[in-house]
């Protein structure tokens, strides 16, 4: 059994909700509209069984309306099943959270808060997970710039020699073949 069959009756419980399908090397993606997503996670959840909460992924198409889109990889036990949901999300607009439903959601929720700025609402702790609280800015919007924005934070970096540079278990650069890269070559010359 695939996530094929499980298309009728998720066509038959959201409607005009599944605005488009595709299915693609065996993977099957809904469409939805943002109203229809809880739902279709609920069914999905309680009617046809699938227990893994996968991924929850965004995108950003800077320049359109609306500018982002919300992905969740739903999967069965046996892995015998995989689906695909897909929901436009504007500005100003929050995604109504899954914590409910996967506890998994929680993590996935608050990277993509975090790293793109799509508030999910319902969220018991919606709080930066990778960048430090207070940062104002969304690392993975295509607006932000690839060098970085300035901060006060002070530079943890060190430009001295790497603790494992020249070490015991480090390979030369150069050499003739791989078992003269190799560091126990270097002591038998």
């Amino acid at each position: 059994m695939s996530a094929t069959n499980d298309i009728p009756a998720l066509r038959l419980e959201l409607g005009e909700g599944i605005l488009s399908e595709n299915e693609f090397r065996g993977e099957n993606t809904l469409n939805v509209s943002l109203a229809a997503l809880p739902k279709a996670l609920t069914f999905c959840k309680e009617k046809l069984n699938y227990e893994l909460l996968l991924d929850i992924s965004s995108l950003d198409h800077f320049g359109d309306d609306p500018r982002f889109e919300i992905v969740y990889e739903l999967a069965s036990l046996d892995d015998k099943r995989h689906l695909r949901f897909k929901a436009k999300v504007s500005e100003d607009e929050s995604v109504p959270t899954a914590i409910h439903l996967w506890k998994a959601a929680d993590w996935h929720e608050r990277e993509v808060w975090d790293m793109m700025g799509i508030p999910f609402s319902g969220h018991p702790n919606l709080k930066r997970i990778l960048m430090w609280e207070g940062y104002p800015f969304f690392p993975l919007r295509k607006d932000f710039p690839l060098a970085g924005r300035p901060t006060d934070m002070p530079d943890v970096a060190f430009t001295g020699v790497a603790p494992l540079e020249g070490g015991p278990f480090v390979t030369a650069p150069g050499g003739e073949t791989i078992a003269k890269r190799e560091p126990r070559a270097r002591h038998q010359e």
